[in-house]
């Protein structure tokens, strides 16, 4: 009888479980899946080794390094991202929603917050507003995912720090595959300006950044993009004193002042144009890939530094308008097979064309460290174990111009290497 009774009382179990399993399943598994099946979630972290040539170099692979230390373990990034697509009973996208942060010891700071709407009359337009990447050249919107280089050049992170700000962006771009533009993109877009390390737009200035890609072309062996971009814009003056470059009384070149109280309220200039273009050749050795870009135009910083000001705080310095110029050269050569990969990187940033060498540093110029150009050359080998880990060993071998500045008289001591590990899901 005992036997029998626990036997039916097991038997009864299992079919209430079984009953509960499939009533979970059709009642809360299958909606719950198909309500979030058009999210999708990603992320990556990217711990680091690093060592540099002097004890508390400052750097641009990754931040200065303390004062008394030249190796350190960080963790560069440390992304979660939130994707959601809705798509119409065609197919095409008409609604698309991005969230990304990054965690790691240094802090938590929102990354990508945007929203994009698509119309699907014609299926070529959409609109994107929120925080996201400003559409400008190549590098600064290469996403730290893929990008071989573990950082992105020295111009790049001075001029458009952290590569995001807020704003709204019309784009053009063909859905439609049989589209005759489908080579064609546009994107234009209105932007704050003072990126993510600017809480507030202090000065109600807009800028507008435009960009027109073509491509890709292919034929036979060989792939082409290319675009061309431009940054319009500006920062209010706080101060009647607005600095430019001239002839000072001595003969030499020099930054002049105007101090005339109607600089007061004016707009500092912040216009640059960009062109870049990336070949792909395919061969017996795996794919060979040579990448160009190159940036011109005129900034404000101050005396310091050529960023322009993030902040009201900063931009109540006098400014001082800088023409400059830049670039960023890339050759990748996989080896047999996608697993092995060299890349050769070398970029250069000038702040200030008109002014080189012993000139910076000259008595009665106002020249500064602000106005030096840096050229870098990085080599690294890649190794991508699976789709899911990827191995960087990097090497930066830094240059600066020697000049008439007290410690800057000679080469600074900070080339970097870097050994790096990418998680990614």
């Amino acid at each position: 009888f005992c036997v029998s009774f626990f036997i039916a009382n097991d038997l009864v179990a299992q079919t209430l479980m079984q009953i509960d399993s499939s009533l979970f399943i059709r009642d809360t598994l299958k909606p719950l899946a198909k309500r979030f099946e058009n999210i999708r979630i990603s992320g990556y972290m990217q711990p680091q080794y690093q060592t540099i040539a002097s004890t508390g170099a400052a750097t641009y692979a990754g931040g200065d390094f303390q004062e008394n230390s030249n190796s350190r373990f960080m963790l560069r990034r440390g992304r979660l991202r939130v994707d959601y697509l809705s798509l119409t009973r065609e197919g095409y996208p008409k609604l698309y929603f991005a969230f990304q942060f990054d965690g790691t010891e240094r802090g938590v700071n929102i990354r990508d917050f945007w929203g994009k709407f698509y119309e699907n009359k014609w299926s070529v337009f959409s609109i994107t507003t929120g925080v996201f990447g400003r559409p400008f050249g190549f590098e600064v919107d290469y996403s730290s995912t893929v990008r071989e280089a573990p950082e992105r050049g020295r111009m790049s992170q001075i001029l458009l720090q952290t590569e995001r700000d807020i704003g709204v962006m019309l784009r053009f771009e063909p859905q439609r595959r049989d589209h005759r533009l489908k080579w064609l993109s546009v994107d234009a877009g209105l932007f704050n300006g003072q990126g993510l390390p600017g809480r507030a737009d202090f000065d109600s200035k807009k800028d507008f950044i435009t960009r027109v890609s073509v491509g890709p072309f292919e034929k036979n062996q060989l792939t082409f993009n290319g675009s061309v971009s431009s940054y319009l814009g500006g920062i209010r003056q706080f101060t009647k004193y607005k600095w430019t470059e001239g002839v000072n009384a001595g003969g030499d070149n020099a930054f002049l002042v105007d101090s005339s109280l109607s600089n007061i309220g004016k707009i500092a200039k912040r216009n640059y144009f960009s062109a870049d273009g990336q070949l792909k050749i395919k061969s017996g050795w795996g794919v060979t890939e040579f990448r160009a870009e190159y940036w011109r135009g005129t900034t404000p910083g101050t005396q310091y530094n050529s960023a322009p000001p993030p902040s009201a705080t900063e931009a109540n310095a006098p400014l001082f308008q800088r023409n400059f110029d830049g670039a960023f050269f890339y050759f990748l050569q996989n080896i047999v097979n996608t697993k092995h990969q060299i890349v050769f990187k070398y970029d250069w940033y000038d702040p200030n064309k008109h002014v080189s060498g012993e000139e910076i540093g000259k008595l009665n110029t106002n020249f500064t460290a602000a106005d030096m150009r840096y050229n870098t050359l990085g080599m690294g080998y890649l190794h991508y174990f699976n789709n899911n880990l990827k191995m960087t060993l990097w090497y930066d071998i830094v240059r600066n111009e020697k000049t008439s500045l007290d410690g800057y008289e000679n080469d600074l001591k900070d080339n970097v290497f870097t050994c790096r590990l990418q998680f990614h899901f």
